[in-house]
């Protein structure tokens, strides 16, 4: 969260086979048996509750990708790096794509999108999960890393490398992403500032000198390769 997904995102949905809904939260949606004899039905069939799950999951993304008329669905909520392996079970032909940003940067970024509710020390520890929860999926799954960085600083550079990882062709649209109706974001599902509604990627902002760098954070920014002080084990938060 607070990493560029949001704007990754939408600038995957504007190519021309990729389709890049709003954050759907679909591994919140669960199964449950009304009565023993359903349970032991399904069960006959070699369908637990989990396989059940992942049949209506595929069949969500399945209809919304129907009627996108594109080819590929895009899924991005920063909740499924949680779920990374039911993910990966559910649709082993998915393929997986990191996007990293400097953790100081995604901690402040957290605060600022609601100070009231998370002071700086909170949205740290949030933000922190997040990271490594991500980081737990990048040791488990084979996929691709792309840094918000490059995405701010290169964009047609950090998407061809995205495309390629995808098996389709780099498309000069992407940087100009998304309608005006596309481009009006509800917030909870993604970033909904003025940032990302003007259609074409900012400049990001600068790293923050290592040294400023918290203690809580210094774990996950020498896994990530950032520089920051000597690493402790302060920074592990399951």
């Amino acid at each position: 969260m607070r990493s560029g997904s949001t704007l990754l995102r939408m600038m995957l949905g504007a190519h021309s086979r990729l389709h890049a809904p709003h954050e759907l939260h679909f591994r919140r949606l669960e199964v449950e048996f009304a009565t023993n004899l359903a349970r032991m039905s399904l069960e006959a069939l070699g369908l637990d509750r989990a396989d059940l799950e992942h049949l209506l999951w595929d069949r969500v993304l399945h209809r919304e990708l129907v009627r996108s008329g594109k080819t590929f669905l895009v899924e991005k909520t920063p909740g499924n790096a949680f779920s990374h392996r039911r993910i990966a079970a559910c649709w082993p032909d998915a393929r997986f794509v990191f996007l990293l940003r400097h953790p100081a940067s995604v901690a402040r970024s957290w605060h600022e999108a609601d100070p009231r509710k998370r002071d700086p020390e909170r949205a740290m520890a949030d933000a922190l999960r997040y990271m490594n929860a991500v980081e737990r999926a990048r040791a488990a799954l084979t996929g691709h890393t792309v840094r918000y960085e490059e995405l701010t600083e290169d964009p047609a550079g950090a998407l061809k490398g995205v495309c390629e990882h995808l098996g389709v062709p780099f498309e000069a649209g992407m940087l100009e992403y998304g309608s005006p109706a596309e481009r009006d974001l509800t917030k909870g599902l993604g970033d909904w500032k003025d940032k990302i509604r003007s259609g074409r990627v900012q400049p990001g902002r600068s790293l923050p000198d290592a040294a400023e760098v918290p203690a809580l954070l210094h774990d996950i920014c020498a896994a990530w390769g950032y520089p920051a002080g000597a690493a402790t084990t302060e920074g592990r938060v399951s």
